[in-house]
């Protein structure tokens, strides 16, 4: 137990120091990239790629729990319902169905007006930086500390232009402690497809 804990206070503090140097900007709008039509992300010196269509994000940010439905977090082998976490990021907790020593914490930015912008603006500072998709919306690997060989990845997703959305697993025991990344992925891609059914 006490190590879960020391992961998510370094999860918390990791992601914690993202959010506080993405809010802390100077005011500036960020330019379109030159692929906003692409699925594609790329990397535009800060600029994150364009969400081919907004989600409906007001659920994200008001009611986190409800971003993922007891069929959507089974698929992904979480319990439903999640419970709201009382941590300094906010957000939904959904705890692992093989143990209660592996969860998925997901919550929304909305202090990053930029979205996903936002976290490209921070690059330089990330302990990795790894561009993806999900079901189609642009997102990244990234997080200011690397807690991956200790079963924690940080993936952002844009579900807008003007917020992103943090999906951290910390993942204590078993075979995805070596994987957390892949749990990020496979949890982003539940709630995706929940908020465009939404």
């Amino acid at each position: 137990m006490p190590h879960r804990t020391v992961r998510l206070a370094t999860a918390a503090v990791a992601a914690f120091g993202l959010l506080t140097a993405c809010g802390g900007g100077t005011g500036g709008t960020a330019e379109p990239p030159a692929t906003a039509g692409s699925s594609t992300p790329a990397d535009n010196g800060g600029t994150g790629p364009k969400v081919p269509a907004p989600l409906p994000a007001k659920d994200v940010v008001e009611n986190p729990c409800s971003v993922l439905n007891a069929a959507e977090a089974d698929d992904v082998g979480l319990k439903s319902p999640g419970e709201k976490s009382t941590g300094s990021l906010g957000g939904c907790r959904w705890t692992s169905t093989a143990s209660n020593q592996n969860f998925v914490n997901i919550g929304a930015l909305p202090q990053n007006k930029n979205g996903i912008s936002d976290i490209y603006a921070q690059k330089d500072k990330q302990a990795y930086f790894t561009p993806t998709s999900i079901d189609g919306y642009p997102a990244v690997f990234a997080d200011t500390q690397d807690g991956r060989p200790s079963g924690s990845c940080s993936l952002w997703v844009g579900v807008t232009d003007q917020l992103a959305v943090s999906v951290i697993p910390n993942i204590g025991v078993g075979p995805h402690r070596s994987d957390p990344c892949g749990i990020a992925e496979k949890a982003a891609t539940a709630m995706i497809k929940h908020l465009k059914g939404a």
